[in-house]
């Protein structure tokens, strides 16, 4: 289903209302400084006069450089938000479920009826914000622990030092020394925080951490830049593993009815999906590697570890692909009216509630939002521990005009189109976050219409799932009374 011209028409509306109000302000600013006001500068007189005229007119082109480059940055940035909302507004669109649209319209309306609001506040926008999908499933684990928080961050912070022309190796050197004292000072309040069952794994791999960073040392010392980025992730795998070992129980109780109706995940599953790819010189396929995060979202990656246990989605085509998204999910040969997966329980399709996990919310280890977008409940200035910042980002789809309308549709967010900047989509808050795509992301690119979904596996994790399932629903002819 696409969009219908008034979707179009909307979001052209937007572009067109952003950037005359931004023309307009940048108007105002440059006739504070016009010939008008240069002319009256000229009516001094005398040699002091001069002086004055020759100061003030240096202020003044000193303030119009720096109002023009202020116009010309908040312009460039309000284009790009525009041209985000518009492109996405017209092109985001599911199979047969709209992803986006009059969504993007009320975001701005709201936007506009504030106080000279920041241009951070109507996009979203987050300063440096964290791309890596590995990084942002670690910063969404329900865990306490400041101590392995800062190693997992000094190791992080190395790639931006292996951004810099040969590698930053002071910056890698305090990054790797800084986690090395973590680990040996505070080995013992990384320990006490966990569970009594995991603390002998835990003690294994704080050992194994520290041997890796003393190794690590040894790479800095010898300036070897092929194999720094091969030590932060070994560093980083371990640290990944002494997190998750952290978290000692499921944070919170999933709300009614949700908690009995529908499958859950407490906790994570890894999946592998197989992918055939057609007529393509470079690539036949492959397996991704997606981590599915049932502590911010158990409902939706709960449904979705469900149906790849039932082999839902074995064989199944790529519905989708644009540039945009990848996407499928939808039954082949389905009846008319019928997006997802039919439950056996009920004879009917199964949806699945919006669910989304605010920072706020997860910092108090309580229950996602369900039901409704971050802006229909007010929170504008909220964040979602899982952000539409990564490359193979994976999220519901769903009918635009209802919120719990998910079924078996998903799909993969390309984010590093210039359309879907990281940190001013306007996807956050809207839309069901449950994974991400954590190893060969790359396929993304190269998969289009009618390739395959080989088959989806469930290869770590598949314990935590809460099936809640119900018996099955009884045909008409079990319905009907036996006969005499």
């Amino acid at each position: 289903m696409s969009f219908t011209t008034t979707t179009s028409c909307s979001a052209t509306t937007i572009n067109s209302k952003l950037l005359k109000g931004t023309k307009k302000q940048s108007s105002s600013h440059v006739s504070s400084s016009s010939p008008k006001s240069t002319r009256r500068i000229n009516c001094f007189a005398g040699k002091n006069e001069e002086e004055k005229k020759k100061t003030v007119i240096k202020k003044t082109e000193k303030k119009k450089e720096s109002d023009d480059v202020n116009d010309d940055t908040t312009e460039m940035m309000m284009k790009k938000i525009v041209s985000a909302a518009t492109a996405l507004g017209v092109s985001l669109t599911m199979t047969t479920m709209p992803l986006v649209g009059d969504d993007v319209a009320q975001a701005y309306e709201y936007n506009q009826n504030q106080t000279n609001p920041s241009i951070s506040q109507l996009a979203g926008l987050q300063a440096n914000p964290v791309t890596n999908a590995r990084a942002l499933l670690r910063n969404s684990l329900p865990i306490d622990c400041k101590e392995i928080r800062q190693v997992q961050k000094a190791l992080e912070s190395i790639s931006d030092d292996l951004r810099v022309p040969g590698v930053k190796f002071s910056g890698v050197e305090e990054s790797v020394n800084k986690s090395l004292k973590i680990v040996k000072n505070d080995a013992n309040k990384i320990v006490d925080k966990t569970a009594p069952a995991k603390k002998d794994q835990v003690k294994q791999y704080l050992k194994d951490l520290g041997t890796e960073l003393q190794d690590f040392q040894t790479i800095v010392a010898n300036k070897d830049k092929q194999e720094v980025p091969v030590a932060q992730q070994k560093c980083l795998s371990l640290v990944t593993k002494i997190e998750e070992a952290l978290v000692n129980e499921f944070p919170y109780q999933v709300p009614a009815p949700y908690d009995t109706t529908l499958p859950r995940l407490e906790g994570r599953a890894t999946v592998e999906m197989e992918v055939k790819i057609k007529d393509n010189a470079v690539t036949s396929g492959g397996k991704l590697t997606i981590v599915l995060d049932g502590y911010n979202a158990p409902v939706s990656a709960g449904n979705f570890t469900d149906l790849i246990q039932k082999k839902f989605y074995d064989g199944m085509k790529i519905q989708r692909s644009d540039g945009f998204v990848v996407q499928s999910g939808k039954p082949e040969n389905a009846p008319k009216g019928v997006d997802g997966y039919i439950d056996p329980a009920t004879g009917k399709e199964r949806s699945v509630p919006l669910e989304i996990m605010p920072e706020s919310s997860f910092m108090k280890k309580k229950a996602p939002e369900y039901d409704f977008t971050f802006e229909e409940n007010g929170m504008y200035r909220e964040q979602p521990v899982l952000p539409f910042n990564a490359f193979g980002t994976l999220a519901m789809a769903r009918r635009e005009a209802d919120n719990n309308s998910a079924s078996s549709q998903f799909f993969f967010l390309l984010r590093e189109s210039e359309l879907t900047p990281s940190g001013t989509n306007i996807l956050d808050g809207r839309y069901t976050i449950f994974g991400y795509v954590v190893d060969n992301q790359e396929l993304l690119r190269d998969m289009k219409v009618d390739d395959e979904i080989v088959s989806m596996k469930i290869v770590r994790g598949g314990e935590n799932l809460v099936k809640n399932e119900r018996e099955k629903a009884p045909t008409q002819e079990e319905q009907a009374p036996a006969s005499e």
